[in-house]
């Protein structure tokens, strides 16, 4: 896996800073799901509604050890969590998919842009785009090879059913450095 240039290797609150957005005016952050490169800044969003697959969440309430090592960011007690179960459109251009494989209740997300058109946050469902192939096979840290290649041949029909144009994929360090940064951005 590339690793972005130091000059990307910012967290949130740092292109939230250079933005200008102060954590406190998001009202929704969208939990893909909650290993620890996922949500190790939830706690800095106490007036958001955090939404999550009911599954993913259940999953890491009951102790998976998977999750325990950023239990502190995502079980804070001053969060509130809105599950949902299965695709759910959110808002209007904006559509949780449910990606199990990776985890269990794993989400992508699936925006439509007024300019862009159609973009796949395919975050860890397919985190390469090299393994964007019906025939991908699991990898250590994947839960279900069965859950993922399912998930995977989804989002490929959604790519070609929804005309996407970008679909970004979370650990794609060659991609990245193609990627529009902030204050840049996809209309």
């Amino acid at each position: 896996m590339a690793t972005p240039p130091a000059a990307n290797r910012k967290n949130v609150l740092e292109h939230l800073a250079e933005l200008k957005v102060p954590p406190s005016e998001i009202s929704t952050v969208i939990c893909t799901h909650f290993d620890v490169d996922h949500c190790g800044f939830h706690e800095h969003f106490p007036q958001a509604d955090f939404v999550v697959q009911r599954e993913h969440y259940e999953l890491a309430r009951s102790g998976h050890p998977r999750f325990a090592s950023a239990r502190g960011h995502w079980d804070h007690p001053a969060l509130r969590y809105r599950l949902v179960e299965g695709d759910l459109e959110l808002y209007p251009g904006i559509t949780l998919l449910k990606t199990s494989g990776h985890v269990p209740g794993h989400q992508s997300v699936l925006l439509s842009l007024p300019r862009s058109g159609a973009v796949l946050l395919a975050i860890d469902a397919v985190a390469m785009q090299r393994s964007f192939t019906p025939d991908r096979k699991a990898t250590p840290i994947d839960d279900n090879e069965e859950q993922l290649r399912a998930s995977t041949q989804k989002l490929l029909d959604i790519v070609n059913r929804q005309n996407v144009r970008l679909a970004v994929f979370h650990h794609d360090g060659e991609q990245w450095a193609a990627l529009k940064k902030a204050p840049e951005y996809y209309e």
